[in-house]
């Protein structure tokens, strides 16, 4: 296939702005001799009218073809004829002035300059409609003079302004360029361990300003998530190592002591270190769908009913109260929903020190879904740090018996999140008290 631009933008820029300058600037060369000429030709035209207006008025009053050059002594330009007239014939006559006076019959005058290229000619009919009288005047000298001039002006200005607009695209586009080259050359040598770099950004404040810092922003962003991504993968694998030992380190004294060990109860362990691994597992799995943001089955979910059928399904606990002051309904996933809601209550009954309390409401276009405790609380300052993952506050590290891994909170925000709602922890006088905003349905 044949390439008809350049390949450079600084070409294609150059040539599209002499292209349009000469289009503006010749439209423009045209409108301005045309202005010039119009009024040539409209004065030119007016006195060849006045000139047939007289020529009329003489043959309407009786005077003969051949006779009024006698009669209008203003000069020559004009002709009188009858369609009958035959003019191949007659002899030129001269009368008083410079004027050559041709009479081609008695009934056909042409009195001279007449048929010439820079004339305009107006034309009419006396009133018995026996002869036709053609007038013709020159256009001004002078004035042709001018527009001649103004046309040789424009023909050679208008391809040398054109050029001209052509190159100083050229040299903006290759200046504004520099930057983007620049940039191109930084972006070109940033790789997956080095993603602390960053573009320069002009001083210029235009739209390569604005490429650049968008650059940075979206370097920013792969920086943190390939930290993100190292640090989670570190932590899955430190979590994953703890049960892996401990279920080694039980199959090999089984294997070194069979007749030592109680087989039942070491079964019963490994049991729950294959559970732990399980549900880390699925947990990460989960984390990875939200991160890629894979779409989930989305319906109308009414939040009462999610509460009440999961406070049912689990285990008793007496601290638990539940108040369900509106019937808020929302779209979304409801297996992802009643995971936020399990993880939730899952953390508070971990801390609490004898009551969990759910409540939900609606207000303002959401619905509000609270789960609080009356344990020690979150620390103002780990309140956002808590929604990470792999995050356990120094007072629950003793707590790794429990089997948390610190994914609940971060999934939580995860899912909240994937249905256009908030997950944050609210101020409380006691306890802690976590918020989930979701929008209704």
């Amino acid at each position: 296939m044949i390439r008809l631009l350049p390949r450079s933008t600084r070409w294609r820029v150059a040539l599209f702005a002499a292209l349009a300058s000469a289009l503006v600037l010749g439209l423009g060369s045209y409108w301005f001799v045309s202005t010039l000429q119009s009024p040539l030709e409209n004065n030119a035209r007016a006195r060849a009218s006045d000139k047939v207006d007289t020529l009329l008025a003489l043959l309407n009053s009786g005077v003969a073809p051949a006779d009024v050059p006698r009669q209008y002594a203003k000069g020559g330009g004009y002709l009188i004829s009858r369609e009958a007239a035959d003019c191949s014939l007659g002899r030129p006559e001269r009368f008083s002035g410079d004027e050559p006076v041709r009479v081609y019959a008695p009934d056909c005058v042409i009195v001279e300059p007449f048929g010439l290229d820079d004339q305009l000619y107006s034309t009419a009919r006396t009133k018995d409609r026996r002869f036709a009288v053609v007038a013709a005047e020159n256009l001004d000298p002078v004035g042709l003079e001018t527009v001649a001039t103004a046309e040789r002006i424009l023909w050679g200005g208008v391809p040398a302004a054109a050029l001209l607009v052509g190159g100083v695209a050229w040299f903006a586009v290759r200046r504004s360029l520099r930057a983007v080259g620049a940039i191109r050359a930084e972006v070109d040598g940033v790789r997956a361990g080095d993603l602390g770099r960053r573009v320069p950004v002009p001083d210029s404040g235009d739209e390569i300003t604005e490429l650049a810092v968008t650059m940075n922003a979206m370097l920013g962003r792969l920086d943190r998530s390939v930290r993100r991504q190292s640090q989670f993968t570190a932590d899955a694998s430190h979590e994953l190592r703890t049960p892996l030992a401990s279920l080694r380190t039980q199959l090999e004294v089984q294997l070194a002591h069979p007749d030592r060990l109680d087989w039942r109860r070491s079964c019963e362990n490994a049991v729950l270190d294959v559970t732990r691994m399980e549900t880390l597992a699925a947990d990460l799995l989960l984390l990875s769908k939200l991160d890629a943001d894979q779409p989930a089955g989305a319906a109308p979910v009414a939040l009462a009913d999610l509460v009440t059928e999961h406070v049912a399904a689990r285990v008793p606990y007496d601290g638990l109260q539940v108040h369900l002051e509106a019937s808020p309904v929302v779209r979304g996933n409801a297996g992802r929903l009643e995971r936020v809601l399990r993880n939730l209550v899952d953390n508070a009954e971990r801390h609490a020190k004898s009551r969990v309390t759910i409540a939900l409401t609606a207000s303002d276009g959401q619905s509000v879904l609270t789960v609080q405790d009356d344990g020690p609380g979150i620390p103002a300052e780990d309140r956002e740090r808590v929604f990470d993952r792999f995050v356990r506050l120094d007072a629950d590290r003793a707590r790794e018996d429990d089997g948390g891994a610190g994914l609940g909170l971060a999934i939580a925000a995860e899912v909240a999140r994937s249905h256009g709602g908030t997950l944050k922890v609210a101020d409380s006088t006691s306890g802690a008290r976590l918020e989930l905003r979701l929008p209704l349905a």
